[in-house]
């Protein structure tokens, strides 16, 4: 191999072990999608849980900055090494679990620190690695390792739970985040420029630059969308018995995964916001499906829409942040983004919750929908006036 051509690699060694530890830790995180069904069994509504969701969301904002500013003065490696660590005590803690009490509250923010550290330096440690005219497809790749295991959390609950119960899964999950954990130790910090005297940093910084405000603006409703699937699903399943959770994310992931592994190129051939759209049309087309779900095929149906939707929209929003952000901030910008996902379980979570209680699960995917329907064109008309006045695209 030429040197223009190593340098263009994406599959490098590095690339491979954040891959492999972002798959373990990823895989334990997922089989907590069954979670909602063991706090009914212990006696909570569907608004109790959207609240217990929300406390490891609250959790993982609250630590985004302090993150993002340590990637940026410390490095990636050691916030992965103490996101390890708290992944597997985390997980290890829901074996005493038995009622909703303190216990369960102190784990679930145990659980969203634990998040915040490692979805933020792991996916940064990732967009160091990748070459920058491949960015947008290096992303996608490496999301599958983040995307596989929400498929493998569904069945893997699905075939686990029925025979030796919710013991068994939390204790599968230490073990895969002590996993990871181990093979993070082998995981070397890549060279970052020094940086720049006397530019803005941090998570004020991120906020204020104009040319990610409508990311901002369009990842937050992307997320809270999200929400709906990703808190809800279980409960779906268990009240309505159309299908499985195994089923839906097995759609879900294998659209998205498809997308990736196969068609990657493209928004880094044609363009990032050109695929945008139609992914993004794509999602709200799935959660239109799943308002009227009404048997296996249409649960299916759904979530081969929304992966598709999920499979180019997360990395494409990825690396459009990652293009506009200054080198030196890249850390904390990053943290910020990966917050939005927890904003989302924070909005989200009571939100749907509650609509789900007044009215049921088709007007909650119906106003998910909705909302991503209007962030889609909110932020299209934002974007095309920032572009209009010379910002980056």
């Amino acid at each position: 191999m030429k040197e223009g051509e190593e340098a263009e690699a994406l599959w490098t060694g590095p690339f491979v072990l954040c891959f492999v530890t972002n798959l373990c830790q990823g895989t334990a995180f997922n089989l907590f999608l069954h979670l909602p069904g063991h706090l009914h069994d212990l006696g909570a509504n569907d608004v109790e849980i959207g609240l217990i969701s929300s406390l490891t969301a609250l959790a993982a904002v609250a630590l985004r900055p302090p993150v993002g500013r340590a990637m940026d003065r410390h490095g990636r490696r050691p916030v992965v090494l103490w996101g390890g660590a708290l992944h597997a005590l985390a997980s290890a803690l829901y074996l005493g679990v038995d009622r909703i009490g303190p216990l369960l509250y102190g784990v679930r923010v145990l659980h969203g620190c634990a998040e915040a550290l490692l979805f933020s330096a792991l996916f940064a440690y990732a967009a160091d690695r990748v070459p920058a005219r491949r960015r947008t497809e290096g992303l996608a790749l490496f999301g599958v390792s983040g995307m596989l295991p929400i498929s493998l959390g569904g069945w893997i609950g699905d075939g686990l739970l029925p025979r030796h119960g919710f013991a068994a899964l939390f204790a599968l999950a230490a073990v895969l985040a002590s996993a990871s954990f181990a093979l993070s130790f082998a995981l070397q910090e890549a060279r970052r420029p020094a940086f720049a005297t006397g530019a803005p940093t941090g998570a004020r910084a991120a906020l204020r630059q104009r040319e990610l405000r409508p990311l901002w603006f369009l990842g937050t409703a992307f997320s809270i969308a999200l929400t709906a699937f990703f808190v809800f699903i279980k409960r779906f399943v268990d009240e309505t018995g159309i299908g499985s959770v195994g089923l839906f994310f097995s759609a879900y992931t294998g659209a998205a995964l498809a997308l990736r592994l196969f068609l990657g190129w493209l928004p880094d051939r044609v363009g990032p916001k050109r695929v945008l759209l139609p992914a993004l049309l794509a999602l709200v087309a799935g959660f239109a499906v799943m308002s009227v779900a009404a048997s296996e095929r249409s649960l299916v149906a759904a979530g081969l829409l929304c992966g598709f939707g999920h499979g180019f929209t997360f990395p494409i929003l990825f690396g459009l942040v990652v293009t506009r952000t200054p080198e030196e901030n890249r850390g904390s910008t990053l943290a910020l983004f990966t917050a939005l996902f927890d904003i989302g379980v924070l909005v989200g979570g009571p939100l749907f919750g509650f609509v789900i209680e007044r009215l049921g699960f088709a007007a909650m995917f119906g106003a998910a929908g909705a909302g991503m329907a209007l962030g889609t064109l909110g932020f299209f008309v934002w974007d095309a006036r920032g572009t209009a006045r010379g910002r980056p695209r």
